[in-house]
């Protein structure tokens, strides 16, 4: 069975690794670790915290794995535990989440990440840098509720249906909080758009 694995469907791959096939729970991390990294990444605004507890939440699901329903979906379920997680990291910490961007004396440990550009102009690279820290500024001047739906559609790449699922809301209000949510970031980047 592992030779077509990955045609499988989630509920499908679980039925094989708790019949034996444990070797293909790795299927599962890779459908999953990029936007499961990229979810906690935008919650927690650390990225060592985010793929450090990303490996946590595979672990607790590898564990409970046999309490997974396949009459929901698994992304539902993988998401609910890692926002759960995540918001027992940021209570730990008893921080306020601050940008990554933020540097601190100047030395190589402050903290500034440097991503290559294609765009071969400098002030290209300046003003889309610029513009990545106004949006993520931006979600993090969201109240939490808003930000969270925001990083679960945009970041998590959940569906309108699997967010309901995951908050327990009607289909409607996630909609509804998606739109409010939007605009609150449109008039804190108005500035951005028009220039």
């Amino acid at each position: 069975m592992t030779t077509g694995s990955t045609q499988l469907t989630d509920a499908e791959l679980v039925a094989a690794i708790l019949k034996g096939e444990q070797e293909l729970f790795s299927d599962l991390v890779q459908r999953y670790q990029g936007r499961l990294v990229n979810y906690l990444y935008r919650l927690l605004r650390n990225a060592q915290e985010a793929e450090d507890l990303a490996q946590e939440v595979f672990l607790k699901l590898y564990r409970a794995l046999d309490r997974y329903d396949p009459h929901y979906k698994f992304s539902t379920w993988l998401f609910r535990v890692a926002q759960n997680a995540a918001i027992d990291q940021i209570r730990k910490r008893r921080l306020q989440l601050v940008s990554m961007d933020r540097t601190g004396d100047g030395s190589s440990g402050s903290g500034t990440w440097e991503f290559p550009s294609s765009d071969p102009s400098p002030y290209g690279d300046l003003r889309n840098r610029e513009r990545g820290e106004a949006i993520q500024e931006a979600i993090d001047g969201l109240p939490w509720d808003y930000r969270e739906l925001i990083v679960l559609r945009h970041f998590g790449e959940l569906s309108y249906d699997e967010i309901a699922a995951l908050k327990e809301m009607p289909l409607g209000t996630v909609k509804n909080k998606l739109f409010r949510g939007r605009q609150m970031m449109k008039d804190k980047l108005r500035e951005f758009l028009t220039d």
